[in-house]
């Protein structure tokens, strides 16, 4: 099957770990040994996350005294694909010696009026105190936000229209070649009047991404893996139990965290309800992806 996969923030970094090279790499490593059994049947997208390595690069091309201006979030978002995709070039390949693998910078297709831009919601960088995150903000023209017991600075976040390079993936694809695409959602960039592709800034979600690339590949499977095994009904009520096998209708009718849980149950739903016959989506642990492609494990989300 041809199946689109897109890694939690987990995968990457704990929260609250400190965000050094060696633990990301650690991690990744762990990540693709867990991964690798899929690629052994089946033809695989693997996207990711980019959070915290974006921020770390804002908070450098910060106070970087040598600039005038800080580095726009398109370019850091594209320095972030380069970095998060050679670990996992590297991981992988060490998994998989004989088998080819890609990882290319792409742009995701953004409205120059999506709303998005006039409310930043997607949370980026590290956590910090109140004071702290106040401060930063006024000193770099920030907008920051409280993300559960702290404070994190926030971009706009529009949705994705199109992967601008769907059809290179598609290609490498059929060349049975792996492809790691599409980091933190794509480089936003939008369309000048011109015709020209102009980057903004701006961050997307990547699982929004992940299942709009699902779709334009006409993928079989979207895969998206977290740190939890199941989607939880009644979640934090007094009665909450794992949701095995569901529909979008059902998902739609839930209460979920909008931080956390809502955005990827969001697009599975896209995902399956514009597929065709034999689509199905899964959420689960990166630990059972294999076990995620026909429901085995995880929660398992088809049409009917």
């Amino acid at each position: 099957m041809r199946i689109v996969v897109a890694l939690g923030g987990n995968a990457l970094l704990q929260r609250g770990q400190v965000p050094d090279a060696e633990s990301q790499v650690a991690n990744i490593r762990l990540a693709m040994r867990q991964l690798a059994p899929l690629t052994d049947d089946h033809s695989v997208v693997i996207t990711h996350g980019n959070g915290p390595q974006v921020g770390v690069l804002a908070m450098e091309s910060a106070a970087d005294p040598r600039l005038t201006k800080s580095y726009p979030f398109d370019a850091l978002g594209a320095m972030t694909q380069g970095l998060i995709g050679y670990w996992i070039l590297q991981a992988i390949g060490n998994e998989r010696p004989y088998r080819q693998f890609a990882s290319i910078i792409n742009q995701t297709l953004v409205d120059v009026d999506d709303p998005a831009f006039e409310d930043p919601t997607k949370f980026v960088g590290e956590v910090y105190h109140e004071q702290q995150a106040r401060e930063l903000a006024e000193r770099h023209g920030w907008s920051v936000k409280a993300d559960g017991d702290g404070w994190r600075r926030v971009v706009p976040s529009p949705r994705p229209r199109e992967i601008i390079e769907t059809q290179l993936i598609d290609h490498l694809l059929g060349e049975s070649i792996i492809v790691v695409c599409a980091g933190g959602g794509g480089v936003p960039v939008v369309r000048t009047e011109t015709g020209d592709l102009r980057g903004v800034e701006a961050v997307i979600d990547k699982d929004r991404s992940a299942a709009l690339l699902a779709r334009r590949l006409n993928a079989d499977r979207l895969l998206v893996l977290t740190d939890v095994e199941n989607v939880i009904e009644g979640f934090g009520s007094d009665d909450p139990h794992p949701i095995k096998r569901t529909t979008p209708e059902h998902l739609r009718t839930l209460d979920l965290p909008a931080g956390s849980m809502g955005p990827k149950v969001e697009a599975v739903c896209q995902f399956v309800e514009g597929g065709g016959h034999g689509v199905a989506a899964a959420i689960g642990s990166l630990s059972e992806a294999a076990d995620l492609v026909n429901g085995e494990r995880g929660t398992f989300v088809t049409r009917v």
